[in-house]
């Protein structure tokens, strides 16, 4: 689970860090992350966690005019967000927060994507709770609960870097265009008189905040402060313990089917493949906008599907948890 989500998040440090800021947050659990329910919206979170008020709920909008621009959903309908207009001493400062949900790198798993919130607005919530970094509580959420706080949903299956499509399947591979499709409707909406702007998104959104974080910077004057924001988006190209790259075989076949190769940063792109460029840990050098990650020290998740290694393995003497994330890091 993404840490933003959570309550009585304090990242005041997002605006006073430097350059690029990294936290490893032990004992988390990841809760299965990049599979269709990583990334949760809806009130069973809410009643599961034992909140004891009501949280706000949001409106689900959809971006009218990205159809004729090519920004759909994998199924072709509109993408969309949610959106609470900040007041007072947060009128001018927007959060744009990007939607996880995993990946899709074959044609049969884009086709049942499609079927579901992650690849079709039509499957979308009308209505989501915004808690944690996007919560209204000054309790809960002390530096941003009065901003502009946006959420954009998340439909195409690759971090909104896609852009192409397979007639065939009718299938449309348009994360990039809805990336810049969401972006323009919002600076209609008053982005563009942003004095500070945050980006920030959580697993697969979290990936896309450092994948367009420059891209996100360039949208503003020289006069605005722009920082990015990922959580648990940290995801490793390393050998797993049978001997392969697990999750560089999955990134391979996303950029691949989906044409993201075309819209990754160049200053990656221009010096390595691009399939590596989807990885942060190749990325993050480059970026020239002020970046913060905040990832689980051991990230079940990952470590599980990608690496091969059993939950049951997680309940091991602390000594040993920690040689294996050493051994793992260190491939």
């Amino acid at each position: 689970m993404c840490e933003t989500n959570k309550s009585f998040v304090s990242m005041k440090l997002l605006f006073v860090f430097g350059f690029i800021g990294f936290v490893i947050v032990k004992g988390v659990d990841v809760e299965l992350k990049g599979l269709e329910n990583g990334n949760v919206t809806d009130m069973q979170y809410v009643r599961g966690r034992g909140f004891n008020y009501r949280p706000l709920m949001v409106g689900l909008t959809l971006i009218n005019g990205a159809a004729a621009k090519g920004a759909v959903c994998l199924d072709g309908s509109l993408p969309a967000y949610h959106f609470h207009r900040g007041y007072g001493s947060g009128s001018n400062s927007w959060l744009i927060h990007l939607e996880g949900g995993g990946w899709c790198g074959t044609v049969r798993n884009c086709i049942y994507s499609k079927k579901t919130r992650h690849g079709s607005s039509y499957f979308m919530e009308k209505q989501i709770p915004f808690i944690g970094i996007l919560s209204n509580k000054a309790a809960e959420n002390p530096d941003f609960f009065n901003w502009n706080r946006v959420k954009i949903r998340y439909c195409d299956g690759a971090s909104f870097s896609g852009d192409s499509q397979n007639e065939a399947a009718r299938l449309y591979f348009r994360g990039q265009r809805i990336w810049q499709a969401a972006m323009e409707d919002l600076m209609s909406k008053g982005m563009r008189y942003a004095k500070q702007a945050l980006l920030s998104g959580c697993s697969a959104g979290g990936l896309s905040a450092i994948l367009h974080c420059d891209e996100f910077r360039e949208l503003f004057p020289r006069t605005t402060r722009v920082k990015c924001f990922s959580d648990a988006g940290l995801f490793l190209d390393s050998v797993d313990v049978s001997g392969r790259r697990s999750l560089r075989n999955l990134f391979g076949s996303v950029v691949t089917l989906q044409g993201a190769h075309k819209s990754l940063p160049r200053s990656c792109t221009n010096h390595l493949n691009p399939i590596l460029c989807f990885f942060p840990q190749h990325l993050i050098a480059s970026v020239r906008t002020p970046l913060f990650l905040l990832n689980a020290a051991y990230d079940t998740w990952q470590v599980s599907s990608f690496h091969h290694i059993p939950y049951s393995w997680f309940n091991m003497k602390s000594e040993t948890v920690i040689l294996l994330k050493i051994t793992i890091t260190n491939q």
